[in-house]
């Protein structure tokens, strides 16, 4: 057979879609774009869980804070939540309330040691409550990092591997024809490409939702010291 005819052959059987590049590939490279597309799919269930669930919490914490500041009397408000928050604000709210409950009947207000050290461990229950409740909407945050920081070098490990069989395919058959190495090559250059469609929404989701937990964070510590001055407030006002 001429040979421009075997190259037009071989190029015609060559399925260059993205599944035929999936299947034609070595046996590592699959491996490594069902790595990245295993990554790409869990790190979008964490995006839109963690954009659902900051836009929960912060819809919330609005209404909560107009509940709050509207004058009402904040042991009926305790009373009406109760001991199940349903955000971080709320639970914030009832960790002070319950501390404030349990110490401050007990407490002598004429004494400011005992004032002092009231006053310390109301701001150390909001503080450490504000620490849990971040840590959860910071819960798989690492995985997106860690996606956008090393799916690209994956993605490379792949292709650098295609390319090296493709060239040993190459030289085992002597054809050196484009129709003969263009499919390996591409289906190593779709490992790259399977790497980046990893990484960039990962990176991109990242940065957006650690912008808007440090802006929840600063709103947290602002009602937590607001708070505190209230119950220090209340507790003068027992002298």
């Amino acid at each position: 057979m001429d040979p421009t005819t075997a190259a037009q052959v071989a190029q015609s059987s060559t399925d260059m879609s993205i599944i035929g590049l999936f299947w034609h590939a070595d046996v590592v490279v699959k491996l490594v774009m069902m790595m990245l597309i295993s990554a790409s799919v869990w790190s979008w269930s964490i995006i839109f869980s963690k954009m659902g669930r900051l836009r929960r919490v912060f819809s919330k914490a609005e209404k909560f804070e107009e509940i709050f500041w509207s004058g009402g009397s904040l042991e009926e408000l305790f009373d009406k939540i109760g001991n199940l928050p349903e955000d971080p604000m709320t639970a914030v709210f009832v960790a002070a309330m319950r501390e404030w409950r349990r110490s401050a009947g007990r407490a002598n207000p004429t004494d400011p040691t005992i004032r002092v050290r009231l006053g310390q461990r109301l701001d150390r229950v909001m503080n450490i409550t504000v620490a849990r409740e971040l840590e959860l909407l910071e819960s798989q945050l690492g995985f997106l990092a860690s996606t956008g920081s090393v799916a690209p070098f994956v993605g490379l490990f792949g292709t650098v591997w295609g390319i090296m069989a493709s060239f040993h395919a190459i030289g085992a058959s002597k054809d050196t024809s484009l129709a003969s190495v263009a499919p390996g090559i591409s289906e190593a250059l779709f490992a790259t490409a399977l790497g980046l469609v990893a990484a960039i929404p990962a990176v991109i989701a990242y940065n957006k939702l650690s912008g808007d937990i440090e802006r929840f964070a600063l709103k947290l510590e602002t009602f937590a010291g607001e708070f505190g001055a209230i119950l220090s407030r209340q507790l003068d006002e027992r002298i």
